[in-house]
């Protein structure tokens, strides 16, 4: 495949030994390319799915009494665990018991940039659960990325990880969110730290979402990093004892930046160490006035879907379906937030 000029100048970098350099210019090289054109219908070869969001509105309504009672408004505030900060969504008259969905933004991308192009909010609003979106900051990663390529990044109870997870039980405390309901997706360096916490905690999310990353412990340092970004981990797929999180993956088939056999690597590694025998199934369709896509799924005997496999042809290195106010999406793909949530929604820890 063509390389683009971010990844060939890392190349020649680190050729001439220049580590810092490549370092820099590998994380420029995970800054997303951005896309633009409507979708709001998706068609497959079964049916038409609506993926249009509804945002709820909040009405005043008055009880028996002499007041008059406004339901709780949705918030978006700004909260801290530790050294990370993140911002937390909760909407409108939220109830105990609500699902948890965490969200790791792309290199350069701020949470509030990457709530605006995934449209998590309206979704939230519409379905009834809570957004955490934890923010990299400059002083971790000059290019804001999730630092997913260090082996001390990589681990249970230690680094990023173990904020992220903090970060979790916070909110769990404080909103008193479903601890069955927990899942954590992400894009680009962001969907590789969502592979790495399904990974490192899977006694804590019952499914996670990757958009053009790559699974966990594809690299171990800068050279390998650069090396699975163009041909994939090597990662083989082979069983396991460690505990598999059920994932759905979406990845564009010309994106230039993280190559798409990474997210045939993801597939193959979950499909290999979940303990039963799954049924493949492949479905075309293309979104409405979009792009077309393939969808694999990998489900047991009684129909439920533990594999999701989306590649959205013609696309880039992009949140498809995304809305084009905000950066690094593709709006004429599949609506990935919502099947995103629809995997989620169908899956909890036991």
């Amino acid at each position: 495949m063509n390389l683009s000029p971010h990844m060939l100048d890392a190349m020649r970098s680190m050729r001439s030994g220049d580590l810092a350099r490549a370092t820099a210019t590998l994380q420029a090289a995970l800054s997303p390319i951005s896309a633009s054109a409507p979708a709001q219908t998706m068609h497959s070869d079964n049916n038409v799915i609506d993926l249009t969001p509804t945002r709820v509105t909040v009405r005043e309504s008055a009880n028996d009494g002499d007041a008059k009672t406004a339901l709780r408004p949705s918030r978006f505030s700004n909260e801290r665990h530790h050294s990370m900060e993140y911002r937390l969504y909760v909407p409108a008259d939220a109830a105990a018991g609500m699902p948890l969905v965490v969200m790791l933004h792309g290199c350069t991308q701020t949470p509030e940039d990457f709530a605006i192009g995934t449209g998590m909010n309206a979704l939230a609003d519409e379905l009834g659960f809570i957004v955490a979106y934890p923010r990299q900051p400059q002083s971790a990663n000059a290019q804001k990325c999730w630092n997913w390529f260090r082996p001390g990044d990589q681990q249970r109870g230690r680094g990023e990880p173990a904020l992220i997870a903090g970060i979790v039980q916070d909110v769990l405390r404080r909103e008193n969110a479903d601890p069955g309901r927990i899942y954590v997706a992400g894009l680009s360096a962001g969907g590789a730290a969502a592979a790495i916490m399904a990974a490192c905690y899977p006694d804590v999310f019952a499914a996670v979402g990757i958009h053009s990353g790559l699974a966990c412990r594809s690299a171990k340092d800068l050279p390998s990093a650069l090396s699975a970004m163009r041909r994939g981990g090597g990662l083989r797929a082979a069983r396991s004892d460690a505990k598999v999180v059920p994932v759905i993956i979406f990845h564009g088939d010309r994106d230039p930046t993280v190559h798409p056999i990474n997210s045939a690597e993801i597939a193959a590694v979950a499909a290999a160490g979940l303990d039963r025998s799954l049924e493949i199934r492949t479905e075309r369709g293309r979104a409405c006035d979009g792009r077309p896509y393939t969808r694999e799924t990998r489900a047991d005997s009684s129909g439920r879907v533990f594999v999701e496999q989306w590649t959205v042809h013609g696309a880039g290195h992009a949140w498809s379906g995304g809305a084009s106010t905000g950066s690094y999406t593709d709006p004429a793909g599949p609506n990935a937030s919502r099947a995103m949530l629809d995997f989620f929604l169908r899956h909890r820890l036991a």
